[in-house]
């Protein structure tokens, strides 16, 4: 199996999560999240009285640039996992029959 780029992946990851709270940042700013989250909470069976904050472009921009660095930490540590999982390592079996052949 291929490595992967644990820049490319953390990058690839940190624009997809950001994207995503942009949209949602935009969804508060344009006052379309309240019917947003209501189906979701209905989705997981919860019902209870809430109030969203008014949009704040800094607040914004923080969650956007926090979740981002997140999306790409998690990138990264992914990609060094599956770097990990994925390269082959010698058995011990293997090991003895090299040294069968040396002797």
């Amino acid at each position: 199996m291929r490595h992967l780029s644990k820049l490319k992946s953390g990058v690839a990851l940190g624009i997809v999560v950001g994207i995503g709270h942009l949209v949602w940042a935009m969804l508060i700013a344009f006052g379309a999240a309240k019917p947003v989250l209501d189906y979701i909470l209905k989705l997981h069976f919860l019902e209870f009285t809430y109030m969203l904050a008014p949009f704040d472009a800094v607040t914004a921009m923080t969650l956007v640039a926090v979740t981002a660095g997140v999306g790409f930490v998690i990138g990264v540590t992914f990609a060094a996992v599956w770097n990990w999982l994925v390269t082959p390592r010698a058995s011990a079996q293997d090991d003895r029959g090299a040294r069968a052949f040396a002797d």
